[in-house]
């Protein structure tokens, strides 16, 4: 549909424009609020299934890919530690909201309440889809920053960011769509239904991260008063 293709440019540029928002407005903090929030939030957008360009497609892959933006960012400006401690941070909201949630469902509803059915569908997630969304994300995340950390010392320039960002997180997103794929789909679809899932939900994140690259040297070039914040590599510090 020609309206989703335009939408979703629109859609895409409001998620990294506020992305780019937190960050300028709190600084490393912001990227953890950030990474807690997106963590939540592509789970309840990926219950929405959109016609794109002649596939079906779910949302959510477009907030899901400014989770490894954030986490390159950190340990592209404060280094792999802070980035590993972010990994935990989405982890712990991603598995704090589905536990919650679940709970929240079980709780017999009102006369009146017109709500229930509509979490129903939003939040009652299958085991396997729950699982699979917890596991994807651990491995790939901590994998992200792994690779990350081994290319800042093969690629170390400062304008190589681009093959840091790009290269860490082709390897990592295919990781993920593949570990989620299988735990939640595998066996329900036939194989080449599967296979299309799995190809198209990859080659969705993969165009939304190269298309990242820019808003990354954007987030990289702000500067912040707050003495915990790094200082710039053109004052003569070692970006790594």
């Amino acid at each position: 549909m020609t309206f989703n293709f335009f939408w979703g440019v629109l859609f895409v540029v409001v998620n990294f424009g506020l992305f780019l928002l937190c960050y300028r407005m709190f600084g490393k903090t912001g990227l953890y609020a950030w990474i807690g929030f997106a963590t939540v939030v592509a789970n309840i957008q990926v219950a929405k299934t959109i016609p794109m360009l002649g596939l079906t497609m779910t949302l959510g892959n477009t907030i899901y890919t400014s989770i490894y933006m954030c986490t390159d960012l950190l340990n592209e400006k404060y280094g792999s530690k802070d980035a590993r401690k972010a990994v935990w941070f989405g982890f712990f909201s991603l598995l704090a909201s589905i536990v919650m949630m679940q709970m929240a469902l079980v709780f017999k509803p009102g006369a009146e309440d017109f709500a229930q059915p509509h979490l129903e569908a939003i939040f009652g997630f299958l085991p396997r889809v729950a699982l699979g969304s917890l596991v994807a994300y651990f491995c790939s995340q901590f994998l992200d920053v792994r690779i990350y950390s081994k290319l800042k010392k093969h690629f170390s320039h400062y304008n190589q960011l681009w093959i840091r960002t790009n290269g860490s997180t082709v390897f990592s997103q295919l990781v993920d769509s593949l570990i989620f794929c299988t735990i939640a789909f595998a066996g329900e679809y036939s194989f080449g239904v599967w296979w299309q899932i799995l190809v198209t939900t990859y080659l969705f994140k993969f165009v939304i991260s190269v298309a990242s690259t820019p808003v990354m040297y954007l987030a990289r070039s702000m500067k912040f008063p707050d003495a915990n914040e790094p200082a710039s590599p053109s004052q003569g510090v070692n970006p790594n």
